[in-house]
């Protein structure tokens, strides 16, 4: 009784936050950013691949390493799961607002991945840290708005994305040990204690050896899942052009959308394009803050390319591999439709291969979500004794998501993401200013045949530590 008020709580406060707030606040802010920075996503595409080939001393973090930690945080269950999820409840149209959310996201991406260089901080002798708890607190003076971002973000992932993960996790087990074993309650159990007791060894250890586990197997699986998916892609040529019209199709079907707006393939996309690319959401400025380079801007259309890499590529693949199947996937969602889908295409290979990367990308986000919130844990205090009890919670909440129901699960990561990104909104349209100084500033440079070099006080901005 308690679960199921529970969930129907959580799926309302869901439907209202995109249906009135979100879904207009991420596309105008945007289309603004797109505007006001002369449709940068598109103008310096080019440029981004040669700031990519840019090297950095050792002890730092390149540009394309800050790519790779920014990429492996974002590919994974969004752009598997959550793309299979989409298309199932949302049809084939929301691909269309999935694509919409990342080429407008783009620019909101450079914005805020821009204002975590320009803000960022020294951590240790030759590490940085930033992100939008820090630009609010150093470029807004207020230390409050920053603590409300870091609240959301350990909110959103510590509780929201891991419980997720944790279910999905949990959930590709489902087709292997059978619904009515499944549903009994002591598979889950026993995973998640397990699953609880493995994060545990990771969330009070080393930082080091987690990165270090996460920089090895995420890329890995990031690379060969997108391969298998051209693979299949490319045994389905021709299915492609019925796909893109379904696609635009059913993305202006507005006798559906207006009929039930918050289920409509504009919502559903615009929600599982900002839980895959995380484009304004204020996540991915953590990593970006990590990089060495000789100006912010630089840093900004690296982020922007990532975004493309996760929506245009590894998602328009997963959906084209859901779309072009011949499985009959009515009734079925979520991990079971994606496990489906592959066996029918790849056999008992593609059914294997899908669950063992679904099961390591969950366990490396698990493990990367806990750690990107325990960087704004510690923006916030360092008590000790209150970092061991915050790291409790974090194990208990992977056991608890990995009991959660599909719906349960996402709509609780939906809402407090929701939260998030409104807030962080809020700041880089405050602080947007500041970063367009920097593009143009960028731009000057460039235009003058230099290889732009920032330097804080000739652009008039303070309060930066490393510039």
């Amino acid at each position: 009784m308690f679960m199921e008020l529970l969930t129907n709580l959580i799926n309302e406060a869901s439907n209202f936050l995109y249906t009135y707030f979100l879904v207009f606040a991420l596309l105008l802010c945007g289309l603004y950013f797109t505007i006001r920075t002369g449709f940068i996503q598109l103008r310096f595409l080019p440029s981004a691949f040669f700031v990519l080939l840019e090297k950095s001393h050792k002890e730092h973090i390149s540009p394309f390493g800050a790519l790779m930690i920014s990429t492996a945080s974002r590919v994974g269950i969004g752009n598997i799961v959550g793309v299979a999820v989409a298309i199932s409840s949302g049809g084939a149209g929301a691909l269309f607002w999935m694509w919409i959310t990342a080429i407008l996201g783009g620019a909101s991406a450079f914005i805020e991945s821009t204002l975590a260089q320009v803000y960022k901080q020294k951590d240790g002798e030759n590490g940085y840290k930033g992100g939008p708890a820090y630009y609010i607190q150093s470029a807004l003076g207020s230390r409050i708005f920053g603590i409300v971002f870091a609240i959301s973000l350990i909110l959103c992932f510590t509780y929201g994305f891991n419980g997720l993960q944790a279910y999905t996790l949990t959930s590709s087990f489902e087709i292997f040990v059978g619904s009515e074993a499944y549903n009994n309650g002591q598979t889950t159990m026993f995973i998640g204690v397990l699953l609880a007791i493995l994060c545990a060894v990771f969330f009070f250890g080393s930082n080091k050896s987690s990165a270090k586990i996460t920089s090895i197997l995420v890329p890995i699986m990031a690379f060969g899942y997108l391969v298998v998916s051209l693979i299949i892609v490319s045994m389905n040529l021709e299915a492609i052009p019925g796909i893109l019209a379904e696609v635009f199709a059913k993305a202006f079907d507005f006798e559906a959308i207006f009929g039930g707006f918050a289920g409509s393939a504009i919502v559903i996309g615009i929600k599982r394009g900002l839980y895959s690319n995380e484009a304004g959401m204020g996540s991915a400025p953590n990593a970006a803050a990590t990089a060495h380079t000789s100006h912010p801007a630089k840093q900004g259309m690296v982020q922007t390319l990532s975004v493309f890499i996760d929506t245009l590529i590894i998602c328009s693949a997963s959906a084209i591999v859901v779309l072009c199947s011949n499985e009959n996937l009515s009734g079925v969602s979520g991990m079971p439709l994606m496990q489906k889908v592959m066996q029918g295409h790849l056999g008992d290979i593609g059914l294997y291969f899908v669950s063992v990367a679904i099961v390591l990308f969950a366990f490396t986000s698990l493990i990367g979500n806990y750690f990107y919130a325990e960087i704004n844990f510690k923006f916030i205090t360092h008590n000790k004794i209150a970092l061991q009890i915050f790291r409790i919670t974090a194990v208990v909440m992977v056991f608890i998501g990995a009991q959660l129901s599909l719906g349960l699960a996402w709509d609780l990561a939906d809402v407090i993401m929701g939260i998030m990104a409104l807030v962080n909104i809020i700041a880089i349209l405050l602080l947007g200013n500041i970063a367009i100084k920097v593009l143009k500033d960028y731009e000057k440079q460039r235009k003058e045949g230099k290889n732009p070099v920032f330097k804080a006080k000739e652009v008039g901005i303070k309060n930066t530590q490393c510039w």
